[in-house]
């Protein structure tokens, strides 16, 4: 949602709901994790408030651990993706999600490794990669991350969780991503933001890919 058009929020809400999509992915950023600021509370206020589906609340904050009872309890956060490296205490935060009742999930960089963080498949629902530097929009994808998707499938079978991808997801990405498994896709400028065809159409279309 940091790709919308927050002058006609409602507007935006209402569209993207009209249009089928799945859920709202709410990107929080708090200036120090990653480089910007975007979407805080009073933003996850008004869009949960606007709509019924789920929300995810991305959180690129340092010590997420400190405000899961703030997104799971107070803002209503279906999932909640944190990066490892912003956390010492990454398993206990995990937990502490899942015992609000949500899904976990963890977000990992572009330079993250799996051997660094495949304990934490035994805990987690979904794992978000990052195919661009996180922070900022309008980046290119990062073409050496499908080589880490593609082993990262290898271990759903085992595990069960989703795989979510996130930066410069253009259409054509989604078919090639999602022929090797991938489950979800993170939209913005790439695929749905800024077009001239309204959200509707868009989704239809790519609803049709696969």
């Amino acid at each position: 949602m940091m790709c919308a058009d927050f002058t006609k929020l409602t507007q935006e809400v209402e569209s993207l709901d009209a249009a089928g999509i799945d859920i709202f992915h709410m990107d929080v950023m708090d200036g120090s994790f990653v480089p910007n600021f975007a979407l805080g509370v009073e933003d996850f206020k008004a869009i949960r408030a606007l709509t019924d589906k789920p929300l995810d609340a991305h959180l690129m904050i340092q010590n997420p651990g400190n405000y899961i009872d703030l997104f799971a309890k107070d803002l209503g956060a279906d999932i909640i993706y944190v990066h490892p490296e912003a956390d010492p205490h990454i398993v206990s935060t995990l937990t502490k999600i899942k015992s609000h009742g949500k899904k976990c999930g963890i977000a990992i960089n572009p330079e993250t490794s799996i051997e660094s963080i495949k304990e934490l498949f035994n805990i987690i629902d979904n794992i978000l990669v990052m195919t661009v530097n996180p922070g900022f929009s309008g980046q290119p994808y990062l073409d050496f991350v499908t080589n880490k998707i593609k082993k990262i499938v290898n271990y759903q079978e085992t595990y069960h969780f989703k795989i979510v991808v996130d930066g410069a997801i253009s259409v054509d990405k989604i078919t090639e991503l999602g022929k090797i498994g991938v489950n979800g896709f993170v939209l913005g400028t790439s695929a749905l933001f800024n077009k001239d065809e309204s959200y509707q159409v868009i989704m239809k279309n790519l609803k049709n890919l696969n």
